[in-house]
Formats: C-alpha cells, sequence, structure tokens
C-alpha cells in the first residue's frame, strides 16, 4: 500500500487500497479495484489527485497508522455541519464537536504515531474539511509529548478542528482567524483557549505572523502546535512535499517562527518516511519503506534487489540518500 499522484496509475499494475469518495462523502470507487481510464478522468475532474494504491512493491505493507477512512469521512462531515452552520447563522453543534473530539484522542492515542489521509485524495468539495481533521490529528500526535491533560487534549483539538471556521463567513485570508474567534467565543461551551487558537494560529514568533503581529510569549502555545500541524498538512496535501522535506522545513522554522519545544514536539511525534515509500540508499541500492518500530525518523525497509528487511534503527550505518518518485 501507497500514496501516489493520480498521474502515476498504471491500472496493469495496480489497484485500489482505499475508496474514493465524492463531494458527498458517497463511495464512488471501493478499495481492490481497477479504474478503467475513462473513470479515471472523472476522478481527476472532481479534484482527487492522489490515490492510495497496492502493487507487486507494496503488497503487504499497511497503513496501520493512518485513522481508518470511515472514521476520518465521519469527522469530516463534523467539521462540514459546523461550516454549514456558521454559515446559516446557526449556533455550533457543540455535542457533535465533542463527540468528534473524543473519537480523535481516543485513536490518536492507540497509536504510535499519526499518518496523514491527505486532502487531495478526496472530492475538492470536502478538502478544507479534511484538512481541519487531519490539523486536529497532528496536534493530538504532538500533544503526547507535550504532556497536557485531558482537559487541554479536549480544548486543543476542539481548536484545531475549528481553527479555519472563520472562513465560513468570510474568504479573506487577512480576517478569518479574527472571524473564528469570534464564533467560537460566543459559544459558553467551548473554551476560550479554543478561541484563541483559531485566533493565533497564523501568528509566528518572530512578529511577521497575523492578524496582530504576535510577539514571543504573546504566541500561546497552543496556536502554535495547531500552526505547526497547519503548514505542515498544507506542506503535504497542497504543495505535495514529501515528509521528509516537510519535516526538514519545519525544523528551519525553531525558535524563529515557534518555539523550539513545540517543534521539537513535532519532530518526535511525525515520521520522516512512511510506508510504501521507495528510497536510494547511499550504497545505491534501491529500498521500500515497509514499516515504523523502533523509531520513527528511522524506519525498516525492504531491499528491491533481494528483499531483505533492514530495521536502520538497527544499523546505524545504513543511510537513506534520497526518495524516489
Amino acid at each position: 500500500m501507497r500514496f501516489i499522484d493520480i498521474e502515476d496509475y498504471n491500472p496493469l499494475t495496480m489497484q485500489l487500497a482505499m475508496p474514493i469518495y465524492d463531494r458527498m462523502r458517497r463511495v464512488l470507487l471501493t478499495a481492490g479495484r481497477t479504474i478503467h481510464p475513462n473513470y479515471l478522468e472523472r476522478i481527476k475532474a472532481i479534484g482527487v489527485s492522489t490515490l492510495v494504491v497496492e502493487d507487486a512493491e507494496t503488497y503487504g505493507i499497511s497503513l496501520e497508522e493512518m485513522l481508518d477512512m470511515p472514521t476520518w469521512m465521519d469527522i469530516i462531515a463534523v467539521v462540514q455541519q459546523a461550516f454549514l452552520d456558521v454559515s446559516h447563522k446557526k449556533r455550533l453543534n457543540v455535542i457533535a464537536l465533542q463527540k468528534a473530539v473524543a473519537t480523535l484522542i481516543k485513536e490518536v492515542f492507540a497509536h504510535k504515531t499519526v499518518i496523514l489521509v491527505p486532502t487531495s485524495s478526496i472530492s475538492e468539495g470536502l478538502e478544507q474539511y479534511a484538512h481541519s481533521v487531519n490539523v486536529a490529528l497532528l496536534s493530538l500526535q504532538m500533544s503526547k509529548r507535550m504532556g497536557y491533560n485531558q482537559g487541554q487534549l479536549r480544548d486543543l483539538t476542539v481548536g484545531a478542528l475549528l481553527h479555519d471556521i472563520g472562513k465560513a463567513i468570510t474568504d479573506q485570508e487577512a480576517e478569518h482567524p479574527s472571524k473564528g474567534f469570534d464564533i467560537i467565543r460566543d459559544n459558553r461551551e467551548i473554551s476560550l483557549l479554543s478561541a484563541h487558537i483559531a485566533y493565533q494560529h497564523h501568528e509566528l514568533l518572530n512578529g511577521k505572523g497575523f492578524p496582530r503581529s504576535l510577539k514571543g510569549q504573546a504566541f500561546l502555545e497552543f496556536p502554535q502546535v495547531v500552526g505547526i500541524a497547519n503548514v505542515y498538512d498544507h506542506l503535504l496535501s497542497d504543495k505535495k512535499v514529501p515528509p521528509h522535506e516537510a519535516l526538514e522545513y519545519i525544523m528551519t522554522k525553531s525558535d524563529e517562527e515557534y518555539s523550539h519545544k513545540v517543534v521539537q514536539a513535532f519532530v518526535n511525534s511525525v515520521p520522516a518516511y512512511i510506508p510504501g515509500t521507495k528510497v536510494e540508499l547511499y550504497t545505491g541500492e534501491q529500498a521500500i519503506v515497509i514499516g515504523l518500530k523502533k523509531h520513527l525518523q528511522r524506519p525498516v525497509i525492504r531491499l528491491l534487489e533481494n528483499e531483505k528487511e533492514l530495521d536502520l534503527a538497527e544499523n546505524p550505518s545504513v543511510m537513506i540518500k534520497k526518495v524516489l518518485n
């Protein structure tokens, strides 16, 4: 199982490993099927640009660290409804949000790490809401390293799910943080900390963020966590940056745009190479990542030439040179 760009799909050697959904969250194609060329064009037309496939090289490789698709889609529906309610000037369904938060916390803490489903793998009509779910997942994964209590986890996750809620009433990028703050603050059942996540998630430690150009300690820790998760998911899903490069990019922002503590929590939470990634070693050998065991940045690989498996955590002299397209 692995992620591929839809342009790289080969119906002769690949089959879907996960279903494809339309903007109404209906299943268009189920897992285990191949895609006819004509249908492939229809899938491209609804904005799907990433597929999860299985082929001979990735047979037996699972993405068990990824949230299962039905649960992911259910929580996307909750976020989508929140946006719809706000756009119609209705109050947020806090009970539905709390249930979604409880599910996310349970799922994230049941796994060693989280592999995000790219928002580019579903219809573009759902991308905005899927992005919010991914930001919440990654924020929770980082929280494991931050030592937050249950109350803090809930406040963080609510804020992450609603960090872009201001976009329900404005299409101005510079305005959505303050609009989101007002929307969340108007719901007394939601912590003010969650509202500040929406308000501050585009701020930066150096004062070059928006909307208030906050500096230093004025930039709260929760919004920093969500801010990093927001940037990382955009890099992966919108710009198609490989995970190891996105990880390195975030690392360069330590003590400049985000605190070292939060950046370090991110680095210790996210794998550089996800299962299914084809790589080249410094020896010139080619391999594929098959799992994550002892160290998130040192995965288990399988050499393509002889199918020998190596745990890089136990073989420090074996180094990955580059990712192969």
